[in-house]
């Protein structure tokens, strides 16, 4: 069998025609004849070149390895790339953002979060160097700009995406508890329309913050995010949670759980009006509060939880002897620290009488205020000498409630147990972890390299849909001792083959992952594909990297 071509021009010589034929010589009655097998002037050129190449090397295919006809090199990375992407198919993400270009465009740009944290800028190079086009199946090309532009449109379709996610993992009955806490994050530089001053939680003078708020479901998945100016109190943030709930949700009977911050007297009215209900802690003043009004006894708090019920609403106590011996032993360190630093100041003093009293007093007094303990010592200076005076009547009452805590919640007894109050309670961890996460962990809300106000909303929505994907990896390479990280970089290393015809078209091959990447994969109940096409899609960058420097 040939391959056979022909090419002539038209009458008019305007055009040109081609054939290109499968063909097979035979012999009959001593001639040579040929005959066509298959039309393949609608192949591919790189199915055709591949026929061609089978056809010349028929008697010896082993020849292929050689090289001669085959051009192999460095393909892209993929296999963290390809988790990273199935994980978003198992989590409704393209359905949720949507299959026309925007959408796509918002897919990469949460994917590149998870795999290499930065600004859109990093995101159009990552893309450069992975099989973006392939795999996404983008229409066109972009660059940075694309992605920044695209924040805007994420920002406006923030709403949707969230509600269409919420629908596809509650398709049933949506939940009866809802998590929520906030976090501050602070700034580079005051030109972010959301930048303001505030309570500083990563405790960095002088910078202004954003302040985020996460709503999670009861098993600490997040559902939304919202971002404040960082002027915004925590309380003030509660409001739109509820109407989250009972509006966009359409949920009927839910527990919002929050910290004793978080809800207070104002927030549990806003609740009744809703028809929620609330689960959260009190205030080591409330709990005092409460024993001097005879609500319960000191005597009630033990390491198994006791429960009192007043005025429709119910206590849970409990003491944890863990937490109470590390805040005792914490408290006398920090003394002994100041009581060694008071006692290093006299002794200067004592040996040098020129020595400034006042220097050494406000050197023991800055170490009491970063230590927290102003309010339990008094530092006074006389006689040449510092003083520290310790209130003994109010260090008895702190050790007393030392790993002391109180719950307060009005779900009735009926819906809920003493026991799952205090769960639901503790869950609210979930929330700190993918905080923890977001913020300082893998995915780096930090830097927030945008200014408008919309664009800051998306890039924190992008790196909350970010965290749906590390959460659901974290999950799966639970047992094999690894963290989503590691596990990440381990993936990265396997890398496609691109192979090209001389002359001809190029595909990706997708070797054989090894054993860790395998287990990996696994875990994850994901198959590489064997080979993907090469598409040749213009990923630009119109900031030159030496412009960033």
């Amino acid at each position: 069998m040939f391959i056979a071509r022909a090419k002539w021009p038209s009458k008019d010589g305007q055009k040109i025609y081609e054939s290109i034929w499968l063909r097979e010589s035979y012999r009959e009655g001593g001639q040579v004849k040929t005959r066509n097998i298959a039309n393949l002037k609608h192949c591919r050129p790189e199915e055709i070149a591949a026929l061609e190449l089978a056809l010349k090397h028929k008697g010896d295919l082993s020849c292929l390895g050689s090289g001669n006809d085959l051009e192999v090199k460095e393909g892209p990375s993929i296999g963290a790339f390809w988790a990273v992407y199935q994980t978003a198919v198992r989590l409704g993400l393209p359905k949720a953002l949507g299959s026309d270009f925007p959408g796509q465009l918002a897919l990469w740009q949460v994917m590149a979060r998870v795999l290499d944290q930065g600004s859109r800028l990093s995101a159009a190079r990552l893309a450069r160097l992975l099989p973006v086009a392939e795999v996404l199946g983008l229409s066109r090309g972009f660059d940075e700009n694309d992605l920044y532009e695209n924040l805007s449109w994420l920002a406006d379709a923030q709403e949707v995406i969230e509600d269409r996610l919420f629908k596809q993992r509650w398709s049933g009955a949506p939940p009866e508890l809802f998590l929520y806490d906030v976090t501050s994050s602070y700034l580079e530089g005051d030109h972010n329309e959301l930048a303001d001053w505030g309570y500083n939680r990563d405790k960095k003078k002088g910078k202004k913050q954003i302040v985020i708020g996460l709503l999670c479901d009861e098993e600490g998945g997040p559902v939304s995010a919202e971002v404040f100016a960082g002027s915004t109190a925590d309380l003030s943030t509660f409001e739109s949670q509820i109407k989250k709930a009972a509006g966009r949700f359409g949920c009927g009977r839910v527990t919002f759980v929050g910290d004793r911050g978080m809800i207070k007297s104002g927030q549990i009215e806003e609740l009744g009006r809703s028809g929620f209900h609330y689960i959260t802690a009190i205030t080591k003043a409330q709990i005092r509060s409460l024993l001097k009004k005879g609500v319960f006894q000191f005597g009630l708090f033990d390491e198994h939880l006791c429960e009192v019920e007043d005025g429709g609403e119910r206590y849970i106590l409990r003491r944890n002897p863990v937490r109470a011996e590390e805040m005792s032993r914490s408290r006398s360190e920090k003394l002994a620290a100041l009581k060694k630093l008071t006692e290093e100041q006299n002794g200067y003093l004592a040996g040098h009488a020129r020595a400034d009293d006042t220097r050494a007093w406000r050197l023991v007094l800055e170490k009491c205020a970063r230590l927290g303990l102003e309010d339990l010592v008094t530092v006074t200076a006389r006689d040449r000498r510092v003083w520290l005076e310790v209130d003994e009547e109010y260090l008895a009452g702190l050790s007393e409630l030392d790993g002391c805590y109180v719950l307060r919640t009005d779900l009735p007894a009926e819906a809920a147990s003493k026991e799952t109050i205090h769960d639901r309670y503790k869950d609210l961890a979930l929330v700190e972890r993918a905080f923890r996460t977001m913020k300082t962990g893998l995915l780096e809300v930090r830097p927030v390299y945008v200014r408008r106000a919309s664009h800051t909303r998306a890039h924190v929505l992008v790196v909350m849909l970010a965290y749906l994907i590390v959460r659901a990896l974290g999950k799966a390479w639970s047992d094999l001792n690894v963290t989503v990280e590691e596990g990440l970089d381990h993936l990265k290393t396997l890398s496609a083959v691109e192979v090209s015809l001389k002359g001809g078209d190029s595909a990706l091959r997708i070797p054989k992952p090894g054993s860790l990447s395998s287990k990996l994969l696994d875990a994850l109940k994901v198959k590489l594909p064997s080979a993907l096409p090469k598409a040749n899609l213009n990923v630009g960058i119109r900031k030159k990297i030496a412009e960033r420097k």
